[in-house]
């Protein structure tokens, strides 16, 4: 299994049998926009930091086989339809080109009580790394590798550490970080290389590693 972190919310998943599945091609990552042979488009919900609709379509049109998986309202907000995407409708795992996926959780984290509710749907791909999107509410289930949110302005860092504690995964990778100044940052990291039994790995942005 590769990875390669694109910055906030975008995440490269390479499968050990060489399938490539890009997940949340936002407005505050960089560097996606150039992959090519991507397999699977999987965007968790329609907030531009996970779904830059402009950079998409312009993916979209370089990955023509890649199949875009997301929920209802999601998928309207993508657009740009195309024979074998996905709408994912509950929480029934499936597979797709080889690749396994068990969508996961519901909603949106609450971020003001007025605000109007969002859809999110998380993804664990091939049974070993999970992105929840911006939410906790789903089920614990045990992964290999948790891609973890440390920031935003709808979760505190107390409950991300409450949720990878659940999971317990064997390696956090944070995500969603891309709104927290460098001394907020790495006071969330602190605390989650404390407070959490696993390895934690930071990863460079736009550079690939190998688990």
């Amino acid at each position: 299994m590769k990875l390669t972190h694109y910055g906030h919310a975008a995440v490269l998943v390479e499968t050990a049998a060489g399938s490539k599945v890009l997940i949340d091609p936002g407005n505050y990552s960089q560097g996606y926009e150039r992959i090519d042979d991507l397999d699977l488009l999987l965007v968790t919900h329609s907030h531009p930091d996970h779904l830059d609709t402009e950079r998409f379509q312009a993916l979209r049109d370089l990955n023509p086989e890649a199949v875009l998986v997301a929920n209802a309202d999601t998928s309207v907000a993508a657009g740009n339809h195309r024979e074998g995407d996905r709408m994912v409708l509950d929480d029934s795992a499936f597979e797709i080109a080889g690749i396994g996926i068990e969508p996961t959780g519901r909603s949106h984290a609450e971020i003001f009580r007025s605000l109007p509710e969002v859809a999110n749907t998380g993804f664990v791909v091939d049974g070993t790394v999970w992105h929840p999107g911006d939410a906790f509410d789903a089920l614990p289930r045990q992964v290999e590798i948790l891609l973890l949110p440390v920031g935003g302005p709808w979760m505190k860092i107390g409950e991300a550490i409450d949720f990878a504690r659940a999971v317990a995964p064997r390696v956090i990778v944070p995500i969603h970080q891309g709104g927290l100044a460098e001394v907020h940052r790495n006071l969330h990291y602190g605390l989650l290389r404390n407070l959490v039994a696993a390895e934690f790995v930071i990863l460079e942005e736009g550079v690939t590693r190998e688990f």
